[in-house]
């Protein structure tokens, strides 16, 4: 009875494809993000200011960037990925800043007399939610948790992690 060595738990077969499979579904997720986060916004309503469309613009780039990396998988690719996720990071803080600064000057509308750090405590749990920005900032971490560490036999055939039809080189990237 012949046993089957390369589909066992632990060989390098087996982790290669639990590997492409994960960083795949970690795409997945960041696309999910991407789209439902701009759901939400549209259902929130949240396009009555221009500043209001910074995070349309954002997941429209970083959701258009992973379709990238999918569909034209290449170190250039992953790289233009990892720049405009590092931009929806700033939009995320930024997001923040502006939910936090939009609380608080309501909370000192409401309370003049109110000291400092009572009105920033009241603008912590205002009605600007202070971390719907951070939805941004995860899928920033989800996507470059799928781009992270590429081992040497990924690095030169990119499609191999997405599963997409295999791309012919020329022989010197074969290692002749």
């Amino acid at each position: 009875m012949a046993v089957d060595i390369v589909n066992q738990p632990g060989s390098k077969v087996a982790d290669n494809t639990v590997e492409r499979r994960l960083r795949r579904f970690l795409l997945i997720i960041v696309e999910l993000l991407c789209l439902g986060t701009m759901a939400e916004l549209v259902l929130a309503k949240h396009y009555k200011e221009t500043d209001q469309l910074i995070p349309f613009a954002l997941c429209i780039v970083g959701f258009s960037s992973v379709l990238m990396v999918q569909f034209r998988p290449g170190r250039r690719t992953i790289w233009v990925m990892r720049i405009i996720m590092a931009m929806l990071v700033l939009g995320s803080l930024l997001g923040g800043y502006l939910h936090l600064s939009t609380n608080y000057a309501f909370a000192k509308d409401i309370r003049p007399n109110s000291t400092a750090t009572d009105a920033l405590l009241t603008a912590l749990s205002g009605t600007a939610p202070l971390l719907a920005p951070g939805i941004l900032a995860l899928a920033d971490i989800l996507a470059l948790a799928a781009t992270y560490y590429l081992p040497r036999w990924l690095r030169s055939t990119l499609s191999n992690v997405l599963q997409l039809q295999p791309r012919t080189f020329p022989s010197a990237h074969l290692g002749k």
